[in-house]
């Protein structure tokens, strides 16, 4: 969008603040209100802020940093504060000195974009986030169901369901084509997906998508989490990643193949590419103690490294669709992720596939579920790592995770997530006082 059209929006609607928003490398999305009178210097100069202050950013010595709107990016928050407007910019990070700086999320993924390009594509990207509508009482989250629907129900007309309906029609207004909202398998479940995209404007509009559904819920006097396992013994959260290759002018579709009419060579190497990376990967796919609680056999998680054509039990599902819609759906991701690194590792690994020609096994046409251990055996099926700690491990000898992610993120992720495991593996747990109490 150009400058002279947004400051032409700002007054036609009366906006009286500018959030300038960003990530850090947990995925916590950040931002700073600033009135609409610095918007002009905010544009041309950036928005110099404490980087200290931000976790997994810099040093007090080094703290000074500016915040560079990126105009495609511009929308109005559709909700009023006392009755004024307020208009949003996602923005890079850069370093005092003008240059971008390394810690930035968004900028890793804007790299591994430029690696894509350098090479003829350009990824795209879908996913499809889940969470749990929860009630409120004193301002705080109860874990309590509001209701007992299941996939797809129609519920009576509802507090949640017209949360889901309104999530909709805010997203429309920022610019976010939303294709579907649905009850999720689980009770008090829910999803919404909306239509693929260029992969770093798909992790722009995950951490939209959040904001919104954050902010409804608590006007509803509602609490919106997407912790991936918030129950025991019901479906746990995910956020289902369809990705594609397009070529730069945007009018093919690198996954597949016109002569066959099937999936191309390259979307094989891809695949291969990611079932070689899928063990580190899962540390940012995966990124809290709580995930490995959704990463267990029993609740459609994919817990099998294999892929397959439609079967929804491998942790790789291509989908039916053909022709421009040819795409990969990885499986194993969840809502707590930094949506701008898990996009930059999946789709790193896939190009290192497709760079050395990784060939991925023969496809599972069965259900993986139901194999026992010698089947899984036969068929080369190995398993997802079963803990935070084991991801890390996995994360920390893989020369792909650290390069993509670069030594300033690499280091201050696995420092933050091994202290993380650390601290639960000290947490006494109710399930250990119920089970251990009459020792």
């Amino acid at each position: 969008m150009e400058k002279s059209k947004i400051f032409e929006i700002v007054k036609k609607e009366n906006i009286r603040f500018i959030r300038l928003q960003f990530t850090d490398i947990n995925g916590q999305l950040k931002n700073v209100e600033i009135p609409v009178n610095d918007l002009e210097r905010a544009l041309e100069k950036g928005m110099m802020f404490d980087g200290s202050s931000i976790e997994g950013f810099v040093r007090i010595d080094e703290s000074d940093m500016y915040l560079k709107p990126d105009l495609s990016t511009f929308a109005i928050l559709p909700w009023t504060m006392d009755g004024k407007k307020s208009g949003r910019f996602i923005c890079d990070v850069y370093k005092a000195d003008g240059t971008p700086f390394e810690g930035d999320p968004r900028y890793r993924l804007r790299l591994v974009m430029e690696k894509a390009k350098s090479m003829g594509f350009v990824p795209h990207a879908g996913p499809e986030v889940e969470f749990f509508l929860l009630p409120r009482k004193n301002g705080k989250a109860v874990f309590e169901f509001l209701d007992e629907g299941g996939y797809f129900d129609l519920l009576p007309v509802d507090i949640a369901e017209n949360l889901r309906s309104e999530v909709a029609v805010m997203l429309e207004e920022m610019g976010i084509d939303v294709e579907a909202t649905h009850h999720e398998v689980a009770p008090s479940q829910h999803e919404v997906d909306f239509r693929y995209s260029n992969a770093l404007s798909s992790a722009d509009a995950v951490q939209t998508v959040k904001l919104v559904i954050k902010t409804l819920a608590i006007k509803n006097d509602l609490h919106a989490t997407f912790m991936p396992k918030p129950f025991f013994g019901i479906n746990g959260s995910g956020m289902h990643v369809h990705l594609s290759l397009f070529s730069k002018d945007l009018k093919k579709n690198i996954f597949y193949d016109e002569n066959t009419g099937d999936i191309s060579i390259e979307m094989k190497y891809f695949i291969g590419g990611i079932i070689k990376h899928a063990k580190s990967i899962t540390a940012i796919t995966n990124p809290t103690v709580n995930s490995y609680k959704r990463l267990v056999p029993g609740y459609e998680a994919p817990v099998n490294i294999a892929w397959s054509l439609g079967n929804r039990s491998a942790l790789i599902r291509v989908p039916n669709a053909r022709g421009m819609s040819t795409r990969l759906e990885y499986r194993a991701p969840d809502p707590s992720c930094n949506p701008y690194l898990a996009f930059s590792v999946l789709i790193a690994a896939g190009l290192d596939g497709i760079e050395n020609k990784i060939l991925p096994p023969e496809p599972v046409d069965k259900n993986i579920y139901r194999l026992d251990e010698r089947e899984r055996e036969s068929l080369d099926i190995k398993t997802l790592p079963k803990s935070l700690e084991e991801a890390i491990f996995e994360a920390e000898n893989d020369p792909l995770i650290k390069e993509v992610l670069g030594e300033h993120i690499f280091k201050k992720f696995i420092k933050t997530k091994k202290k993380e495991f650390e601290e639960f593996s000290v947490y006494v747990t109710d399930w250990e006082k119920t089970k251990y109490e009459n020792l």
